[in-house]
């Protein structure tokens, strides 16, 4: 059997102390912890860096590297810095040697980094080994050397090389959300369809449960399925919540892709063990032809103003939409003829249906909206020029020419705010690889 001590779905979320202690009483023989995600949007790899302040990361890590010293066992972390991009592991390093001299805590390192250099993905684009996922955009060379930062997604076996250096801590680049989990469960023997379904169900820690708030959940695999049994006082695993987890970022609810190969639920029975822990077996896993990996880029797409007002006359708040449209309209044509370069604007109506777009069916006006302008540019001037232009429109633009002109709100002032750079994802795709370490560097370092 081994038992996998998960804290939470990603560091920085934060969970329950008496959680996490109560599982590391129970002998974990592995701590694993995801650090990222997309969800977010593309800046984070765009600019290699953390949604997490570092003062929460480093709190927590400390935390879990304490814990780790406690159960005497490896701490494993993927994703690191949200987004696994070099840079957002040499940042996470970075907090750990600051960890360990504050602390004397003398540890060994493994760094597992993710990073693509262009010219690498180039050649095996070239070369036939890069393949589109479902609704990919098309790509060339140059959106591939377009890319800010490009990341792999290590699976199991990239994982289990880091952790058979024997090291107390592995710092992950971009891994899938499993292969932190599934990895020591696959290595020492485990039913190969429970590791990867446990994982899947551990990635995000007490989500798999009645109060997900607490984050803490220990997975223990077997020869025959996996266990899920939540640490905190009062909290459930039940076969609902453990088996809607396969739901969750997942197009298909019965088949999740990994590299090496997919996880196949459609045979899986759930079973409760009693009122806290539920009992999983039947699921399969089945080997892939050919070993591939998912790719990420991000790209800089250009520099955005954002302005903010709000509308309260009852007049206005029932026809905001002509009104957006007709203020797109006559703001782009007065900036195309007093401006150079290319822009786009964009009005989303807060409160109406800024979330689904063209896509929401259940619109419902209240008391007032909130219009944001968003002015996207080639040049960083040239979308604060663009974004001045719309400025009297958002405050003063009659709904039709015979109305008395309206003044609206706007909550700041200026109202322009610079975003700076934005990017944009542009690769989904998936590259093969003839040895799984291929597109993967690793590396031991030791801190005290």
């Amino acid at each position: 059997m081994v038992k996998v001590l998960i804290p939470c779905g990603a560091l920085g979320l934060g969970y329950d102390r008496a959680a996490l202690a109560r599982g590391v009483a129970e002998g974990p023989d592995i701590i694993a912890i995801d650090g990222g995600s997309t969800d977010s949007g593309a800046h984070y790899l765009g600019t290699g860096t953390s949604k997490y302040s570092r003062q929460s990361t480093k709190m927590q890590w400390r935390e879990l590297l304490e814990a780790r010293q406690a159960a005497g066992v490896p701490l494993v972390i993927g994703t690191a810095g949200t987004c696994g991009a070099d840079s957002a592991v040499d940042w996470l390093v970075d907090i750990t040697r600051e960890i360990s001299r504050e602390a004397g805590m003398a540890l060994k390192i493994a760094v597992l980094k993710s990073g693509q250099m262009p010219d690498d993905v180039v050649g095996a684009f070239k070369a036939g080994r890069i393949t589109p996922l479902d609704a990919a955009p098309e790509i060339s060379d140059q959106t591939i050397r377009s890319c800010t930062n490009i990341v792999a997604l290590a699976g199991a076996e990239q994982v289990q090389a880091a952790l058979a250096t024997g090291a107390d801590v592995v710092i992950a680049g971009r891994t899938t959300d499993t292969a932190i989990i599934a990895a020591l469960p696959l290595a020492r023997g485990c039913h190969a369809g429970a590791a990867w379904h446990g994982a899947k169900v551990g990635e995000c820690g007490a989500m798999a449960t009645t109060n997900y708030g607490t984050g803490t959940i220990m997975a223990e695999f077997d020869k025959a399925g996996f266990t899920i049994t939540p640490m905190a006082t009062g909290v459930r695993a039940t076969p609902r919540t453990v088996s809607a987890h396969m739901l969750y970022e997942n197009s298909d609810p019965y088949v999740l892709y990994e590299p090496g190969g997919h996880l196949d639920v459609r045979g899986a029975q759930y079973h409760a063990l009693d009122d806290r822990r539920v009992q999983v077996t039947g699921s399969e896993w089945h080997v892939a032809d050919r070993y591939t990996v998912k790719l990420e880029g991000a790209r800089r797409a250009g520099f955005q103003v954002v302005s903010m007002v709000t509308i309260r006359d009852p007049h206005y708040v029932a026809n905001v939409h002509a009104w957006c449209a007709d203020v797109v309209e006559k703001c782009t044509a007065k900036a195309r003829r007093e401006t150079n370069g290319g822009f786009g604007i964009e009005l989303r109506v807060i409160g109406a249906d800024a979330t689904l777009g063209a896509l929401e069916n259940n619109e419902r006006a209240g008391t007032e909206v909130g219009v944001t302008g968003i002015v996207t540019a080639e040049i960083e001037g040239l979308a604060m020029e663009v974004a001045k232009i719309l400025n009297p429109f958002l405050l003063h633009h009659p709904l039709t020419e015979n109305e008395e002109m309206p003044t609206f709100a706007f909550p700041f002032s200026p109202p322009e705010m610079p975003r700076g750079a934005i990017h944009e994802f542009c690769l989904n795709h998936v590259m093969e690889l003839s040895d799984p370490m291929d597109a993967f560097r690793l590396s031991v370092i030791e801190v005290s």
